[in-house]
């Protein structure tokens, strides 16, 4: 069984869980993904399944993502995210709709970012979130990235002093969305987190086109795209 599949993942599951899975559907040892999603994500996960698709994947890796996401401002995590430990943050600038979209085309463009505490970076052959995990927090390196799209969607609520807002993003490979509601939250004098993020897109490939895993358990050689129409699309 060769060819690549387009999956809706769901939120509670890992990237290697899903991975994990599409092996048992398949009986393939050589199944990978390409580019991971964080556990609490959703959305489009590209995965590879035989031997030569598996070689094809880092043609995949680097190719542009687009988001959506819910970004709650006023408050930091620890993981920069819905599952680290809540802690209020207080907004000294107000965001509504229009300070918001010009706060955040200082964002767009290519910039530097900091990564999460809790990222899968290795610093001194130790990745970040292990180091974090381990109350030995670590400070990542500034890395080069693009932000092509950063677009607010309606007007920010307000509850409890803190500022929900749903985001639109188009930008480069590595990427962490989380640093970008961390570093919004700060720009407006406080600190933000995700609260929800989906990924509906990787380079051509979009999220109408995916299949969730539950579709896939009876059909799953229906499902995949021969390795040379797949990569034709690039």
């Amino acid at each position: 069984m060769e060819g690549f599949l387009l999956i809706d993942k769901p939120a509670g599951m890992t990237s290697h869980d899903v991975v994990d899975r599409v092996r048992r559907l398949t009986g393939e040892r050589r199944v990978g993904h390409a580019g991971t999603l964080d556990p609490f994500a959703t959305g489009l996960l590209i995965v590879g399944v035989g031997r030569v698709a598996t070689r094809e994947m880092e043609k995949l890796v680097g190719l542009d993502k687009e988001y959506e996401a819910v970004f709650v401002l006023g408050a930091s995590s620890t993981t920069d995210d819905i599952e680290g430990t809540i802690t209020p943050s207080p907004l000294s600038l107000q965001p509504t709709l229009s300070n918001l979209q010009s706060i955040l085309n200082q964002f767009i463009g290519e910039i530097e970012q900091i990564p999460p505490t809790y990222s899968a970076i290795k610093i001194g052959g130790e990745k970040m979130y292990e180091a974090a995990r381990e109350g030995k927090p670590m400070e990542g390196k500034p890395r080069r990235i693009t932000v092509y799209v950063f677009d607010v969607l309606g007007d920010p609520t307000l509850h409890d002093s803190r500022f929900t807002i749903y985001v639109h993003i188009r930008c480069s490979s590595g990427t962490y969305i989380r640093s970008l509601a961390r570093d919004l939250g700060r720009t407006l004098g406080g600190s933000g987190y995700v609260e929800q993020l989906r990924r509906t897109s990787i380079g051509p490939f979009g999220i109408t086109h995916a299949r969730t895993l539950e579709s896939l358990q009876d059909h799953i050689e229906d499902a995949l795209t021969p390795v040379p129409e797949f990569l034709a699309k690039l």
